[in-house]
C-alpha cells in the first residue's frame, strides 16, 4: 500500500504535484516576459517558445470589438458541447474551409481547448495504460494531454534526421509491434508540429490504410489547417473518406488559426455516436462560456472577413518566415524549414561539445540565462535524438525575432571560438 501523501492529498493529487505538468521552459517564459525586447530595450528576453501568433491582433481587434452586442441568451445555461447555433456555424466553417465537404453539425463537439478535447476523447476511446502512438518529433503537450488524468501510455515512433524526420508504416509497425500495451489509436498532427510539414494526399491515405488494417482509431490533429503560408496547400484527413466513420476523428481550435488560444476554445468532429455520447457526458467539465462562443461565432460566420483575415495571417506569416529564414541563415544556425504552423526545428548539434541530452540541456540552459532567449527544447518535443530545438517565429513581433537569432548566432559563434 502507498504511503499516505503529504498536505493532506490524495494519491492522485500528490503524483499531480509530483509529475507537473507544465515545462520548465514555460517556467521560464513567464518569469522573464515583463523583460521583453524592443527596441528600447535591446537586451530584453525574447520568447521564441510559446506557440502563439501575435502578428495579427490588428485584424482581430476591431471584429471582437464589434462583436460585442449581446444577447442575453449567451449568459444562461445551454448545451455543454456548444450552443446550436455555433456548432452550426463551425461545422459550416470547417466544411467550407478546411475540409471541403459538408460537415453535419451534430458531429461537432466545442469544449476548452485543444487539450480538453483530446483527454475527453481518449478518456472514451482508450482505458488507462492503453498505448497511443505518437510521431516524433511531436507538440510537447501530448503527454499531460493523455497521460497526467486519463492514465494512458503514449508510446513515441521516433522518425529520424538522418531520413528528415520521414514517417513510414514500416516505423509504425514497428512501435506497435515493439510494446505488451492494447495500442488503441494514432494521434497524427498535420500541418505538423514542430516541423511545420504538410502531409500529401498520398501519405495520408497511406496513413488512414494502415489505422484502417490495424482496426485503431485515428486522431488527427489540425490545428494549423489555415496557417499555411508560401504556396503551400492543406489538405484535411477528413477529405479523403467520404464518411469518417467509428474511428477517424478531426480536432481542430481557434488557437492558432484564429491567434485565440487565450479564448480557449477546441473542437471536435466525429462520426462515431457512441464517442459523441461518451464526450457530451464529460463535456460539463470543460464548457466554453457563452460570450466565447457569441465572439467566435460573429467572426467565423462573417465568410468575406475570414477569407480576408485568412489571406492576410498567410501572407504576414511567409513574410515573418522568410525574414527569419535569413536571419538564421546569416546566423549560421542550421533548420529545418516549414510550411505551415509556426516553427523551425533548429540543429543545434554543432554548439555542443558531445551530443547528449545532458549536453542539450546545458546549452538550453545557457541560451536562457545568458542569451536571454527562450527556445523549446528538443528533449520536451520527444525528439528520439539530442541536439535540436523549436524556433516559434511569431511568438512576438518579427523584429524581436530576428534581434534574438542575431543574439544566439553572435553568442554560439563567441561558444564555438
Amino acid at each position: 500500500m502507498e504511503a499516505a501523501p503529504p498536505n493532506g492529498l490524495s494519491i492522485r493529487g500528490n503524483r499531480m504535484v509530483e509529475n507537473r505538468p507544465i515545462p520548465g521552459y514555460i517556467d521560464e517564459h513567464f518569469a522573464r516576459i515583463d523583460d521583453a525586447w524592443s527596441p528600447d530595450n535591446p537586451d530584453g528576453y525574447v520568447a521564441m517558445c510559446i506557440a502563439e501568433n501575435k502578428l495579427v491582433w490588428d485584424l482581430i481587434e476591431p471584429k471582437l470589438a464589434a462583436s460585442r452586442d449581446v444577447p442575453a441568451r449567451v449568459i444562461a445555461y445551454d448545451l455543454m458541447t456548444g450552443t446550436q447555433s455555433f456548432r452550426e456555424t463551425v461545422a459550416s466553417f470547417l466544411g467550407r474551409r478546411v475540409v471541403y465537404r459538408d460537415i453535419d453539425p451534430e458531429h461537432v463537439i466545442a469544449v476548452a481547448g485543444t487539450g480538453t478535447v483530446l483527454e475527453m476523447l481518449f478518456y472514451a476511446i482508450a482505458n488507462p495504460g492503453d498505448g497511443v502512438l505518437v510521431p516524433t518529433p511531436s507538440y510537447t503537450g501530448f503527454w499531460p494531454d493523455l497521460e497526467a488524468r486519463d492514465e494512458l501510455t503514449i508510446i513515441p515512433v521516433h522518425t529520424s534526421s538522418d531520413t528528415g524526420f520521414r514517417l513510414t508504416t514500416d516505423l509504425l509497425d514497428a512501435a506497435i509491434d515493439g510494446t505488451d500495451r492494447p495500442v488503441k489509436a494514432l494521434l497524427f498532427t498535420s500541418p505538423d508540429n514542430p516541423l511545420g510539414r504538410i502531409y500529401s494526399a498520398d501519405h495520408l491515405d497511406t496513413i488512414i490504410e494502415w489505422a484502417e488494417q490495424r482496426q485503431i482509431h485515428l486522431v488527427f490533429d489540425e490545428l494549423f489547417a489555415l496557417s499555411v503560408f508560401d504556396g503551400s496547400t492543406f489538405v484535411s484527413g477528413g477529405s479523403r473518406r467520404a464518411s469518417l466513420g467509428d474511428r477517424i476523428h478531426l480536432v481542430w481550435a481557434v488557437s492558432k488559426d484564429l491567434a485565440a488560444s487565450g479564448l480557449r476554445c477546441g473542437v471536435l468532429v466525429s462520426e462515431n455516436p457512441g464517442v459523441l455520447q461518451a464526450v457530451e457526458g464529460q463535456a460539463y467539465w470543460g464548457a466554453v462560456s457563452g460570450d466565447t462562443q457569441y465572439a467566435l461565432e460573429q467572426l467565423i460566420s462573417d465568410d468575406e472577413w475570414i477569407d480576408g483575415f485568412v489571406e492576410e495571417n498567410q501572407r504576414r506569416l511567409g513574410n515573418a518566415h522568410r525574414r527569419v529564414t535569413d536571419a538564421l541563415t546569416a546566423a549560421s544556425i542550421p533548420h529545418i524549414p516549414g510550411q505551415a504552423g509556426f516553427f523551425f526545428l533548429c540543429d543545434m548539434r554543432r554548439f555542443m561539445p558531445d551530443v547528449t541530452w545532458e549536453a542539450e540541456d546545458e546549452l538550453w540552459s545557457w541560451l536562457v540565462e545568458v542569451v536571454n532567449v527562450n527556445l523549446t527544447p528538443g528533449s520536451e518535443c520527444h525528439i528520439g535524438e539530442p541536439g535540436w530545438m523549436r524556433l516559434v517565429f511569431p511568438s512576438v513581433e518579427t523584429a524581436a525575432v530576428v534581434a534574438g537569432v542575431e543574439r544566439m548566432g553572435r553568442a554560439l559563434a563567441d561558444r564555438r571560438a
